[in-house]
């Protein structure tokens, strides 16, 4: 059976991006079919190339990383020094040939290499030029550099986590590097799709700070309407909602049953937005008594007596199992879920078994390894697993041979000049 055609078969992307912000944006193209080659220089690897590394692979190995290798499934790699007189004509000549270049510098790195949008359209008028720095390439701050953790402080988010009464606390990783890399995703398809009806490609400015602000919306609107700063909701540590405000909307300690690694216990999410999940609630935990007290007759009694309300559950929940208790509440029809730790996800879940979650492919330094999966199944615009990451340097030969007509002898001499 002919495996159904990828939607990005016929795009080719160049890869300037490291870390994950970049990365994660051209994984999504590939794994939807584009032909996404790394461009990586030996003289600064991918920083991730070398971190996290497999504690059995060679030490000085730059292909034992499994983040790398799980953000940059699906591509190609060739080497290119872009400093260097023939690497610049190498990338001239490789710019005719793509679709999409991609680099999550900061605002003037490109440009200072020469490489301006300008300079690019004239040489391949339908090139799409996706640059993902961290506040965009307008503004006071643009040739500021920011990490993942330095964006979330400035767009706002870092203030609204922690504890309240305690300093803000962030969350101890990228997660903007995240959305960054799909909201860059989307904008290059938009941009391809412009282009098809156009033939016109175009430049994609993407401020890592502002997908950050897209995410704090409800805290700047109570500034705006209300005039009162965001601060970390005080009273019990858990899962309270703020917008709208409904009760109960919280996590539940639960029994543990075997070994608790981590000392984090087992918890539950519950939340019951309307009147019949509150019932139904009610009714899985047996109609107790307290239940029909007038101080959680309503939403709004429930909210003013949260302590008690989840006093009350929790004593319920602490004598159960904890996907006892999600599979109980959710066949009633109440949101609930088991606050999974990794192995949860990825020993236990039958949710994410079925829907194929985790293909597996070879690695030759790593060896065999699931990968996430995507989360969109889609019948006539697949996605696929196809390979694993690539060796550094792994396709330069096959980029420049057989996609420039380079010969073997003319590439060994570019080699020796360091121009890859």
């Amino acid at each position: 059976m002919t495996a159904t055609p990828l939607p990005l078969a016929n795009v080719r992307v160049l890869d300037f991006s490291w870390i994950v912000a970049g990365p994660q944006a051209t994984r999504i193209l590939a794994d939807f079919g584009a032909d996404v080659i790394r461009v990586e220089f030996e003289g600064r690897m991918d920083s991730i190339r070398l971190g996290m590394r497999d504690p059995n692979a060679p030490p000085e190995s730059p292909d034992a990383s499994g983040m790398f290798n799980n953000f940059n499934r699906n591509k190609r790699s060739i080497t290119l020094n872009l400093h260097h007189p023939e690497g610049r004509a190498l990338f001239r000549q490789l710019l005719m040939v793509s679709d999409v270049v991609v680099e999550n510098f900061s605002a003037t790195v490109f440009e200072r290499l020469g490489w301006s949008w300008e300079t690019m359209a004239a040489i391949n008028p339908g090139i799409i030029y996706l640059s993902l720095s961290g506040y965009g390439h307008l503004g006071r701050d643009r040739e500021y550099v920011t990490w993942g953790p330095t964006a979330q402080a400035v767009s706002g988010l870092t203030a609204m986590s922690g504890l309240s009464g305690h300093e803000p606390a962030g969350w101890g990783y990228s997660y903007l590097d995240h959305t960054a890399g799909y909201y860059g995703a989307a904008a290059v398809l938009l941009a391809l799709h412009h282009r098809n009806r156009t033939g016109q490609g175009q430049y994609i400015d993407l401020s890592q700070i502002e997908t950050g602000m897209v995410l704090a919306g409800p805290a700047i609107l109570d500034y705006v309407v209300n005039g009162r700063g965001y601060a970390a909701a005080g009273g019990r540590i858990g899962n309270r909602s703020r917008h709208p405000r409904v009760a109960p909307h919280n996590t539940y300690r639960c029994r543990v049953d075997g070994p608790d690694p981590h000392g984090l216990g087992r918890w539950v999410a519950i939340a019951c937005f309307t009147e019949a999940e509150w019932q139904a609630l009610v009714r899985v935990m047996g109609a107790p008594a307290w239940a029909r007290e007038a101080r959680f007759a309503t939403n709004a009694a429930r909210v003013a007596h949260e302590d008690e309300l989840d006093a009350h559950i929790e004593a319920w929940t602490r004598a159960r199992d904890a996907y006892d208790v999600m599979l109980a509440l959710q066949a009633a029809g109440v949101p609930a879920g088991v606050v999974q730790h990794a192995a949860d996800k990825q020993e236990r879940d039958p949710q994410l078994r079925a829907r194929g979650f985790y293909p597996e492919a070879d690695h030759p330094v790593l060896g065999r390894h699931a990968f996430e999966g995507m989360p969109v199944t889609a019948a006539r615009t697949p996605w696929r697993l196809r390979h694993a990451a690539p060796l550094l340097g792994e396709h330069t030969e096959a980029v420049y041979c057989h996609l420039l007509g380079l010969s073997r002898a003319r590439l060994a001499a570019l080699r020796a000049q360091a121009a890859v």
